[in-house]
This record gives structure tokens, C-alpha cells and sequence, in this order.
């Protein structure tokens, strides 16, 4: 029996379950004989959506592929440079800045979003990476030091303040994490800590905008509660010496300034020569495969999926991700073998966010109903969805 290789490129949420599923509809189910590398810079998963924990602890938000993966997959560490989907070949650069040039029968492209960086002229930091949330880390425990020891109280007042300028999903939760775990610092330095001011500037008109407008007060009123002030209608321009100014005209003296400006398709792709959108998502069929592309499939942040019934757009979370991952090992498997194979189908809507130790808010729309849980149960369903999602509860 011919063993054919199918190369996944990207470790990330699509990546990691794109393997799985080929794992389950292709080898084990079918038996058939398949050669699975996967190809990442990091010889690790990165758990993207926790960016928030290195910024308020020590929490290890990275898992080792070879620990996801101990046996059926070869794992690669290296760069991929270029797709030759004539000759079905990737050229990529390892970790010793070798060059080398795989073959492939299947290109499976998952290399998700980036987190949008700021210009550097705008100041702050910017929650990218582990790196840049460490440096978070670092800099509001610093301002509290100083703050200890601070007579003047208008300066130490701004210390002890933090902005999260953009209000998405992860500034809501970047948020609440710190407003907990700063004002608990305070306390432990003798500082008061209902002087630790976050605020949370949201450039649109409400929060969580995916989902209700009740849906979107309820998660302000809980920041509230939790110490967040929440500024609407309210863009960050640029912070520079300690004062960030705003698109209202203000401006507001700070220890920290923090951005969480959401993501972007990750630019490898418009290397490829591959069809994109204006935004630079990679554009694909019903069934993940890249348009004049032959036997390249594209699923995650980086490509546009659109339900070819609904018209309507897949988003750009794990969830979406890992429901495209699960479909593609019967599409890889029905096209191998020349069947009809199945078509997109978009995911519930569903959306959960974490408020700080204990407590969250999931909400979901199923049979024309508009669900919301909250409290410990809310917080256990997006521990699970955190953990589903980087397979670590299989």
C-alpha cells in the first residue's frame, strides 16, 4: 500500500486538531497509510487565548507537541518559507538555519492569526507573546514598589492605574484578571487597594458586540463590581510619559498602559501567492480547499470560511477552529478517496469570557433560544473551553 505524507503547517488551535482529526477519520478508522508531519517555529502549543496569565502570574500557558503528540506524528521545528504547490513542495528553514524541501500528497495550512502590534511611537506594551506579558507583569509590580513609597498622592495615584485600551474579548478578560490580582498586591504591600484604578477603553458604544446588548450589560456591570471602570466611545491614540491620550480629548495620567487591539491573519500567507481577501485571509471552498490550489487545504484564523448555505462567516476563536479541524479529517479522507466530501457548516453561536478567579459568563444561542450562564458555572465552562481546545481533555 502507498504511504502518502500530509504536512499540517502551524502548531496552534487549528493545527493541533487538524492532526487529531486526520488521526482519527484517515489512519485509524480507515487504515489508510499516512505519513503526518507537522511543521511550527516553537517546539511547543502555544495557549494563546491564556496570553492574559503571564501578565498577572507565573502560569505555564505552553504544552510541548511532542507531549500532544508522543507517537504517529513527526514533528518539525523550523520556518516555512515557500509553498510550490506545482511541485507539491514546502521549503523551510529549520532551527539551524538549514535549508530543506519536503514533498507533500496533502498541505494542510493552519497557521492562525497574529496579535495586532502597535506603532512603537505609540508607547505602552502591547499584549503580543509570552515576552510582552511577562513585561506587564514586571512593570505593574514595579509601580506598586514605588508607589509604596510615594508621598504625593496624585503621583502614586497614577501608578496604581492601569489602561487596557481595546475591549474585545481579551482586554474584557486581560481586565478583571488584573483588577483581582493587582489589587491584591496592593493589599500585601500595605497599599489601599481600592486606590488600584483599571480602566478598560472600549472605541465602540458597548461591550460584546458578537452577542446581545443585555448580554453586553451584564459584563459591565460584573467589571464594575470588580473594580473596572469601563470608558465607551473612548479610543486610545497614544501614551507617552506616563499620560495616554484619548479620542475624546482627555487624557489620563497612568503607571501602564496595555493594548489588546484583538488579531490579524498571520501575513505568512500573502507570501504564498495564494488568493486573499482584503484582509489577507486565505480564500477556500465549502470544504477548506485553497482556491487553484490542488490538495491544499486552509482552515482557522487565516482563511475565510463562509457557510455555504448561510452566507455567514466563521469568527475567529478556538472553537470555530476546532469544529473546522473536525470536519477536515472526513474531507481529507472522502477526497483521497474520490467521495463526495462534506461541506462547512457554522458553529453555534457561543461565547464565553472569563471575569477573574472563580467567575465567568457563557452565553449561547441554540434552537432560537438565548442562553446565559454565569457565575462558577460560567468560569467552568470557559476552563473547559480552554482546555478542550488545547487538547488537553481529550
Amino acid at each position: 500500500m502507498t504511504i502518502r505524507t500530509c504536512v499540517v503547517v502551524g502548531g496552534g488551535y487549528a493545527g493541533i486538531h487538524a492532526l487529531t482529526s486526520i488521526q482519527k477519520y484517515v489512519t485509524k478508522s480507515s487504515k489508510q497509510k499516512l505519513r503526518l508531519i507537522l511543521i511550527d517555529k516553537n517546539p511547543y502549543h502555544l495557549r494563546k487565548v491564556l496570553l492574559f496569565r503571564p501578565a498577572i502570574g507565573v502560569e505555564e500557558i505552553t504544552i510541548p507537541l511532542k507531549e500532544l503528540f508522543p507517537e504517529g506524528v513527526e514533528i518539525v521545528q523550523a520556518t516555512v518559507k515557500n509553498v510550490e504547490a506545482e511541485n507539491k513542495s514546502i521549503h523551510y528553514q529549520d532551527n539551524l538555519s538549514k535549508e530543506h524541501i519536503l514533498t507533500y500528497d496533502f498541505l494542510i495550512l493552519a497557521v492562525g492569526s497574529s496579535v495586532r502590534k502597535t506603532d512603537p511611537s505609540q508607547g505602552g506594551i502591547a499584549l503580543t507573546d509570552i515576552e510582552s506579558a511577562r513585561e506587564i507583569q514586571k512593570k505593574w509590580r514595579s509601580n506598586l514598589h514605588k508607589a509604596k513609597n510615594e508621598q504625593n498622592p496624585v503621583l502614586r495615584s497614577s501608578l496604581m492605574t492601569i489602561a487596557v485600551a481595546g475591549a474585545g474579548i481579551s482586554g474584557i478578560e486581560t481586565s478583571a484578571e488584573l483588577s483581582y490580582y493587582v489589587r491584591a498586591d496592593a493589599k500585601s504591600l500595605g497599599l489601599d487597594p481600592n486606590e488600584v484604578k483599571i480602566v478598560l477603553l472600549n472605541s465602540h458604544h458597548r461591550l460584546f458586540r458578537e452577542g446581545p446588548t443585555k448580554v453586553g450589560y451584564v459584563l459591565e456591570q460584573e467589571l464594575v463590581k470588580r473594580g473596572v471602570t469601563i470608558k465607551h466611545n473612548c479610543k486610545a491614540l497614544k501614551e507617552e510619559n506616563g499620560i495616554i491620550t484619548l479620542s475624546t480629548g482627555e487624557t489620563l495620567p497612568l503607571g501602564l498602559c496595555i493594548w489588546t487591539l484583538g488579531l490579524v491573519p498571520n501575513p505568512f500567507v500573502r507570501k504564498l501567492g495564494m488568493p486573499l481577501t482584503d484582509e489577507g485571509c486565505v480564500i477556500v471552498d465549502a470544504s477548506y480547499r485553497v482556491t487553484g490550489f490542488q490538495d491544499v487545504y486552509c482552515i482557522g484564523d487565516c482563511a475565510q470560511i463562509v457557510d455555504p448555505i448561510s452566507g455567514k462567516k466563521d469568527g475567529k476563536t478556538c472553537k470555530e477552529a476546532s469544529s473546522q479541524a473536525s470536519r477536515l479529517g472526513r474531507i481529507l479522507l472522502a477526497d483521497w478517496k474520490g467521495a463526495q466530501a462534506p461541506l462547512h457548516k457554522s458553529y453555534m453561536d457561543f461565547y464565553c469570557i472569563s471575569l477573574g478567579p472563580g467567575y465567568g459568563i457563557a452565553w449561547f444561542r441554540r434552537w432560537g433560544l438565548s442562553i446565559t450562564v454565569s457565575g462558577i458555572v460560567g468560569w467552568m465552562i470557559r476552563k473547559w473551553t480552554w482546555d478542550i481546545a488545547s487538547l488537553i481533555k481529550r
